[in-house]
């Protein structure tokens, strides 16, 4: 069936303010507090985040070998409130220990504050190095394939191939969690909201990729998943979920998710109110 005008329309605009919305998230930057106040980026605040780095601090508590690599990994974990010595000690540690048992935590965390910095080059050097060396790595393969389809265009040469790898990405980590053992150093509850977090990002990077590729209903179940389980669920979620469900004539559903995006505060707020406005009088047009 051929979609109507409006739906073509939305389509095109939901995917170009998608890649933009990507960015702005980007551009406030650090988890936490800024000069300017709180800032909330939308993948820094899923609960994944906190849990991998309560997974970190219990690792080096437990797993203590030589003290100089542990210092010099401290030093590294530790500065994050300084994103210039991060990177420094990052690619320090790096080139002196290349391959060692905390050198995938490092090429998490240095992607991570390249991600925060918006270097979405030196973001892809650095986590597909550590993806190259440590292919399992759970944390990385889900932000990985989170950035992937946020931040794609369409133009660039081998975008389709970026998705699908984006794809492949996201559901290895569904099947690496299927299969994970609860470490000992965690709690049951830990371990859980670690596997929510993680697996968030994973379907929220799949339900990118899927709106990417206009497959709309596939593209809302992953997104719908997504939210379901987050406290703080990322908005630009429910924005693509909104467009989702519009695209498939279902004006009511998006109606809702739009005015869940515009419960969050920030630049998206205004722009999900009024899809919510123009969801909720296409719904009542059809009735």
């Amino acid at each position: 069936m051929k979609k109507s005008t409006h739906n073509l329309a939305f389509a095109v605009a939901a995917a170009f303010l998608a890649a933009l919305l990507f960015f702005p998230e980007i551009a406030n930057g650090q988890a936490g507090t800024s000069p300017a106040g709180p800032v909330n980026n939308s993948v820094t605040s899923m609960d994944g985040r906190q849990a991998q780095t309560d997974m970190t601090e219990k690792y080096l508590r437990q797993e203590l070998g030589d003290p100089k690599e542990e210092a010099s990994y401290q030093a590294f974990h530790k500065a994050d409130e300084d994103g210039d010595k991060k990177i420094h000690l990052g690619i320090a540690f790096l080139a002196k220990y290349a391959s060692d048992r905390y050198t995938a935590a490092v090429y998490e965390e240095l992607s991570q504050t390249y991600y925060d910095r918006k270097d979405l080059p030196s973001f892809y050097i650095y986590s597909e190095k550590g993806l190259s060396l440590f292919p399992d790595d759970v944390h990385l393969l889900a932000l990985s394939g989170w950035v992937i389809p946020r931040a794609f265009d369409a133009s660039a040469p081998n975008a389709d191939k970026n998705l699908d790898k984006a794809e492949v990405y996201e559901k290895h980590v569904l099947d690496l969690m299927d299969k994970m053992q609860k470490p000992a150093a965690l709690t049951d509850d830990q371990f859980a909201q670690f596997k929510t977090g993680e697996l968030a990002v994973a379907h929220s990077g799949l339900g990118l990729v899927y709106f990417r590729r206009e497959q709309y209903d596939a593209s809302a179940k992953e997104l719908i998943t997504a939210t379901q389980n987050e406290a703080t669920p990322d908005p630009t979620d429910y924005f693509i979920l909104g467009a989702d469900l519009e695209n498939l004539s279902k004006y009511k559903e998006a109606a809702d998710a739009f005015n869940r995006c515009a419960q969050t505060a920030g630049s998206m707020q205004d722009q999900c109110r009024k899809y919510a406005g123009d969801a909720t009088q296409r719904a009542a047009d059809v009735k």
